[in-house]
């Protein structure tokens, strides 16, 4: 009974440590917007510009508090080591004291000085103060489109990565295929040669070929590496980890492709780069308030109270009566003449506020010329895929019938090596044309601002 309990236990473990591994496989398996969506979590230069977000709202907060009650609170302690003197004539001490008699020294102040007090002090208007709120709330505005900047550029980044790698693996299968194909055909060559048929000639081609075959595909394999390591690190991810991708190259509709590419007409209002000029012009425009609002006055309150006391000797400073004291003032500050300075700060401000309207006609410009390119890009790339499906759909056709030629005794052997080198070619360029289709989709969706869309 105990070995059966054991042996239950055992599996039940192994049972639970089996379904940690999977687990932790499906973790590691991602489709391309499981991808992104992981590197828009974890990528260190999102992260960056959500942290100048947080900094956005405490210098917002900052902003708001020089408009709130300021309240200061002290206590101070004066040892007058040597009471400073004052010089008073004569007759002051003694009225009896002839008019030419000299002044006398008379000490003024105690040796002890104790002070404690509060002051209170509230902004009722400034100008710069309520165009700063108005100011704080479009930088909040200014971050949050910072982080969707940093998105777009990092779905992009990933998405690129992730497609590459696919091509390599691709690369590689086709790779295998073809070592694997060639082979097969030095094997049956070969013995072909031993009974006499064809010359050893004939087996030693085929052996350079295999040899530059399984060379590819050592660097194809190296590239493999690189490209998920280009990934991982878009993503955010730990180089350590390792990572499964479960969307297919191969699976790729073409014919969707070609459908959501129709419209190519640009959305200057879809491209966040354009929405980040537009928030940095309201802000230009409300510098500007700013300064102007720095001629109109400000008015401000404060009251303090507190208490004193002054003795010669250090405890009866504290044992004798303290005597209290308050102040009410009513502050208004009337700008006259700064010596232009505002008239100044004014002419920057406008000339900063064209820069940026320049800056807008210049994206518009280039988002006009982004989207003309890409537009152009997926009309070639779309052209080339179809010309090198049709390529290698007659390049696997080729090497089928040189092979029945050369076994027939009608052909030759470099008859074969030649469609077998032009049929890796032809795989390779149409992995190769259907990569570039993919980038192209991705620059043409940039372009228009549809990349990435905030969930």
């Amino acid at each position: 009974m105990k070995n059966e309990t054991f042996m239950r236990r055992s599996f039940a473990l192994f049972a639970i440590i089996l379904s940690f591994g999977h687990a932790k496989a499906q973790d590691n398996s991602f489709s391309l917007s499981q991808a992104v969506d992981y590197a828009i979590k974890n990528n260190l230069n999102v992260k960056n510009t959500q942290l100048d977000a947080l900094s956005a709202e405490a210098r917002i907060g900052e902003i708001r508090a020089a408009g709130l009650p300021q309240v200061t609170a002290n206590f101070n302690i004066t040892d007058n080591v040597i009471i400073q003197r004052f010089f008073l004539p004569a007759n002051f001490a003694d009225p009896n004291a002839s008019a030419d008699a000299p002044p006398v020294a008379v000490k003024f102040g105690v040796r002890y000085q104790g002070t404690a007090a509060a002051t209170l002090q509230q902004l009722i208007f400034n100008g710069s103060y309520f165009i700063g709120l108005k100011a704080a709330a479009t930088y909040r505005e200014l971050a949050q489109k910072s982080i969707t900047q940093s998105k777009v550029s990092v779905a992009e980044a990933v998405t690129k990565a992730y497609y590459s790698a696919q091509v390599a693996e691709e690369r590689a299968k086709l790779l295998d295929l073809n070592i694997s194909r060639v082979d097969t055909l030095m094997l049956e060559t070969k013995v072909m040669n031993e009974s006499g048929f064809v010359e050893l000639l004939d087996v030693n081609r085929l052996e350079v070929q295999l040899n530059n075959l399984r060379t590819e595909r050592q660097k194809v394999q190296n590239l493999i590496e690189i490209s998920y390591a280009l990934l991982k690190f878009q993503m955010g991810m730990p180089a350590t980890q390792s990572v499964r991708l479960t969307d297919d190259i191969n699976a790729v509709d073409i014919d969707a492709l070609r459908a959501s590419t129709s419209n190519l007409a640009a959305s200057y209002e879809n491209r966040v780069e354009f929405a980040l000029l537009q928030t940095q012009e309201k802000l230009a425009g409300l510098d500007i308030r700013n300064v102007r609002a720095g001629y109109l006055p400000s008015l401000s309150l404060s009251f303090g109270y507190g208490h004193n006391n002054g003795q010669d000797s250090f405890t009866s400073l504290f044992s004798t009566k303290w005597f209290n004291n308050a102040l009410l003032s009513l502050n208004l500050t009337v700008p006259i003449f700064d010596g232009f300075s505002k008239r100044y700060q004014l002419d920057q401000k406008k000339l900063a506020l064209d820069k940026v309207k320049n800056n807008q006609t210049l994206l518009q410009q280039s988002i006009d010329l982004e989207t003309s390119q890409a537009s152009i890009n997926i009309k070639n790339a779309f052209a080339t895929l179809e010309t090198q499906k049709r390529n290698l759909d007659l390049a696997q056709e080729i090497v089928r019938v040189s092979k029945i030629k050369y076994k027939e005794g009608v052909g030759s052997n470099i008859e074969v090596i030649n469609a077998e080198s032009s049929l890796k070619e032809a795989q390779t360029n149409y992995f190769t044309a259907l990569y570039d289709l993919i980038l192209a989709k991705v620059d043409l969706s940039r372009a228009r601002g549809e990349l990435y869309v905030e969930k």
